[in-house]
């Protein structure tokens, strides 16, 4: 049976190498890879490269995949208030799915409640991510990537092959 990975990107301002190098680790692997917005067509990344989402997160049915993935990107704050974003989140958890996010993707599992006491990493070149973190009760790592359980965190770009490969070593 083929293993599916949902990843969720900003309609606009997506990290272009936080998706591409996941996205082509886990395909090069028989992963299918399923790209997801706040609404169905073109997305632009950060960098003006494009990428299609094939379904709207509202339309999401968190059973069809084994990996919920968000994707980082100056454009991906716009879902740290999302009630989709967060019910999609909450739903992975308690499904017993992976849930991941890279970059700043961290603070919307944070603000969906679901990493309580967890050990995570977030993009934190401003210094205030991590205290986003902690005040929703993670505990922060400053690392590249931070495994806890099912949950994997990745801090940026440069992190975005080890947090593919960390995805996929969750997905045999």
């Amino acid at each position: 049976m083929t293993k599916t990975a949902l990843f969720i990107v900003a309609q606009k301002g997506y990290q272009p190498r936080e998706y591409g190098v996941p996205k082509k680790v886990l395909e090069d692997s028989g992963v299918e890879v399923i790209t997801a917005s706040k609404k169905i067509g073109k997305c632009v990344s950060s960098n003006e490269t494009i990428t299609e989402a094939t379904i709207s997160i509202s339309d999401v049915d968190v059973s069809d995949y084994d990996a919920i993935v968000f994707i980082g990107g100056p454009g991906a704050p716009v879902y740290q208030k999302d009630v989709e974003a967060h019910l999609t989140a909450q739903e992975a958890i308690n499904r017993g799915k992976i849930l991941a996010a890279i970059c700043i993707a961290p603070t919307i599992l944070a603000y969906a409640d679901v990493l309580e006491g967890k050990n995570v990493t977030v993009w934190n070149e401003d210094n205030k991510q991590a205290e986003v973190m902690t005040k929703n009760g993670a505990k922060f790592v400053d690392k590249a990537v931070v495994v806890d359980g099912k949950i994997i965190t990745a801090n940026g770009p440069k992190a975005a092959e080890e947090f593919a490969k960390e995805i996929l070593k969750q997905l045999k």
